[in-house]
């Protein structure tokens, strides 16, 4: 374990900035309910996970067949390109898979949020341009690609092709489309963490009891604030909420010892769905007033959780298995008592 920070303003959270509104999960569900392809991932029990680490029950919320796209940002991009279907459709006379002809959507991706906006962009006749860092595998790019997705390579990180989409969306007919938020760019990023809200619904509707911690991964934060908020407004402050970076990218960690958004410095992280310099606005303040504590966690531990869940039969990435990584790690003072979540976030690269 690289780090842990405990949350001195959890409950009420930073001044600036601060959440930005009520998720409607409601909205989200009925939505998804015209979707053919959606169904609710399973929840696991993880005996061998529970042993390893002193537990009475570890329960991981497996996302690796979310839509038939392996991650639960299916959730995300394509939700929010699902909603602007949904407007044109109810406004005018025409068929959902022509809903969005004519429109372009750009986003920088470090991995699978690019593949929800392909996926999403595709299902309603739009186009999609996705920026991606050197650092991405061009296996990825073929995967956006096959989406029918534009793949554009620019930077040599995260942040430099973010810069790059958010330059080529001014200059051109685009809608940036991104999971972090800034000044004067929350509606979509809001939208987006919105759509992980359905695995808040779904996990408290399967888990029986309530769980003592539960582990978020972050990279800019979408995931870990969305579910804690939606999680909290379940099972009140039962759980000890604690998200989860790289140690290389420990953007939220530092934002919330400095009381404000920070820009962090790093190597490039094997997590690399979480290798993000600079955390969202909008999750930091949510989960500024909603998580117990902060950790940070080595490219080893990622390693190892990776290994440890492939003995168990699950097969993920480091950034899928980060979660999992901080509780063998001794993270959150778990004992013979402790009930744990955790999120499988993704499924292995190579499928």
């Amino acid at each position: 374990m690289a780090e842990i920070y405990k949350n001195a303003v959890r409950g009420h959270g930073l001044a600036d900035p601060a959440p930005g509104g009520a998720f409607d999960t409601e909205a989200v569900t009925r939505l998804l309910g015209q979707c053919p392809a959606h169904h609710a991932t399973p929840l696991v029990d993880c005996e061998g996970i529970a042993r390893i680490i002193g537990a009475a029950r570890v329960v991981l919320k497996d996302e690796r067949t979310r839509m038939g796209l392996g991650s639960f940002k299916a959730l995300g991009a394509a939700h929010v390109i699902a909603r602007d279907a949904a407007e044109v459709v109810r406004d005018r006379d025409v068929d959902w898979s022509n809903a969005l002809n004519g429109r372009s959507y750009v986003a920088a991706s470090a991995g699978n949020h690019g593949l929800s906006l392909a996926a999403g962009a595709a299902v309603f006749g739009a186009r999609a341009v996705i920026y991606l860092a050197d650092t991405v595998p061009e296996g990825f790019a073929a995967r956006l690609r096959a989406k029918g997705a534009e793949v554009v390579r620019a930077g040599a990180n995260y942040e430099e092709s973010m810069a790059a989409a958010s330059v080529a969306a001014e200059e051109g007919d685009l809608q940036l489309l991104s999971d972090g938020s800034w000044p004067g760019y929350t509606r979509l990023p809001f939208h987006v963490m919105e759509g992980y809200t359905q695995m808040g619904l779904e996990i408290a509707q399967a888990y029986e009891g309530t769980p003592t911690h539960v582990f978020l991964q972050a990279g800019v934060g979408g995931l870990a604030a969305a579910l804690a908020e939606s999680l909290r407004a379940y099972w009140g402050d039962g759980p000890r909420m604690i998200v989860v970076e790289p140690e290389a990218a420990p953007a939220l960690i530092a934002s919330m010892k400095a009381g404000a958004l920070v820009t962090t410095q790093g190597p490039v992280s094997n997590m690399g769905r979480l290798d993000c310099k600079t955390p969202s606005m909008l999750a930091l303040g949510i989960l500024a007033r909603d998580a117990d504590d902060f950790a940070t966690i080595t490219e080893g531990e990622a390693e190892a959780a990776v290994a440890a869940l492939a003995e168990q039969g699950i097969r993920t990435t480091p950034s899928g298995a980060a979660g999992v990584a901080a509780a063998l790690a001794g993270v959150g003072d778990i004992d013979s008592r402790s009930n744990v979540l955790c999120i499988i976030s993704e499924g292995p690269e190579d499928g």
